[in-house]
């Protein structure tokens, strides 16, 4: 059976709440840039002049060299010295509410039904577990071009048959998150996932 649009009638009925095309634009962009800051590791490290190694005698003496005075050669202007104001581990995490989450979410499944990209299958399953079959599958409803296929659940054979495709990307309703929405150009949602999507809005 044929993919069909997804359309404003078809998330009232599954009971998804859709935001309007005047709000949660911030939501979103603070929900992306949350995912952003998360993934970022926060371990860049630079060693200060107590940290790196060598003692702390002083070079030469104070007076008679004719040259500046120094103390340890550890001091930030000499080779191999410290580093200052250097960066040094840190938390880049963002924590993002729950309701500007879910705001997020709405807006971005309305802008999909207002741009008409996003399509509903009745069900999506590889049997034989083959790449040529999931391109042949996914083709003959969307263009082969970042598609995001969602639903409650996939078996071993449809991952299987997706690994090699870089350009389709499979992800479960429940785990799906707005950057993904947002990067696909064509999303394929299966009937089975509307219900948890409902949930999420709701």
């Amino acid at each position: 059976m044929p993919a069909k649009t997804f359309t404003a009638d078809a998330a009232q009925s599954a009971n998804i709440l859709l935001a309007e095309a005047d709000k949660g634009a911030q939501a979103v962009h603070d929900l992306v840039t949350a995912y952003r800051a998360n993934r970022r590791t926060g371990s860049a490290n630079s060693k200060t002049r107590g940290e790196v190694r060598g003692n702390n005698k002083k070079i030469y003496k104070q007076k008679g060299t004719g040259n500046a005075r120094h103390g340890d050669k550890r001091a930030p202007i000499f080779v191999g010295g410290g580093v200052v104001f250097g960066p040094r581990p840190r938390d880049y995490s963002k924590h993002v509410p729950k309701n500007v989450r879910k705001l997020a979410l709405r807006r971005v499944l309305g802008d999909l039904v207002r741009e008409e990209t996003a399509k509903v299958l009745p069900s999506f399953s590889i049997a034989d577990g083959k790449t040529k079959s999931f391109i042949a599958a996914v083709s003959a409803d969307a263009e082969p071009k970042k598609v995001l296929i969602v639903a409650k659940s996939f078996d071993e054979k449809t991952y299987l048959s997706a690994r090699n495709v870089a350009w389709a990307q499979l992800v479960t309703a429940e785990s799906v998150n707005v950057e993904e929405l947002l990067h696909a150009n064509t999303v394929l949602l299966v009937e089975d996932a509307l219900e948890t999507l409902a949930k999420r809005t709701a």
